[in-house]
């Protein structure tokens, strides 16, 4: 297994993991513009020469990223390599001095087993809305707003 930052021939396996994924109503679909327009946030995980997991680390502002698009194969499910990826972004968030990072999701229960805990989506700044203006859902958001706070505790 190898986690790395993803290349520019990742992107249709990226993509088809995550809209099978949106398929399933596990999270919301992506496109192909977007995965190359933000190739460079995006981490993938590889095994045997296949991509089976991908996320981005997606900065907000000074204090705040965002870990989005995380997606796995179905046959990868189950065996802790979200969680790895999950750290590998936070770790990620570490290194560039970031001290939050939060998701919008609908997989709740994983990410709160990953240390993050849930707040109001209220309660997340204006800043972290500016795209959800594009979304197909807003301005009805189901999704749940978790966060973990790296310099305390957080892994």
């Amino acid at each position: 297994m190898l986690i790395r930052k993803a290349r520019m021939a990742d992107v249709e396996s990226m993509h088809q993991l995550i809209n099978e994924c949106a398929a399933q109503g596990l999270m919301l679909a992506r496109s192909r513009s977007m995965l190359y327009e933000t190739i460079r946030e995006f981490t993938v995980i590889e095994i045997e020469g296949q991509v089976v997991g991908t996320g981005a680390l997606h900065v907000i502002w000074e204090d705040l990223a965002e870990i989005r698009a995380l997606a796995l194969a179905s046959d990868w499910r189950g065996k802790g390599l979200g969680r790895k990826l999950v750290e590998a972004l936070m770790e990620e968030a570490r290194e560039l001095g970031l001290p939050r990072v939060f998701a919008l999701t609908y997989q709740l229960d994983f990410f709160l087993a990953c240390g993050f805990r849930e707040v109001p989506m209220e309660t997340l700044p204006h800043k972290v809305w500016k795209e959800c203006i594009n979304c197909p859902k807003f301005p009805n958001c189901d999704e749940y707003a978790v966060i973990i706070e790296l310099n305390e505790g957080g892994r």
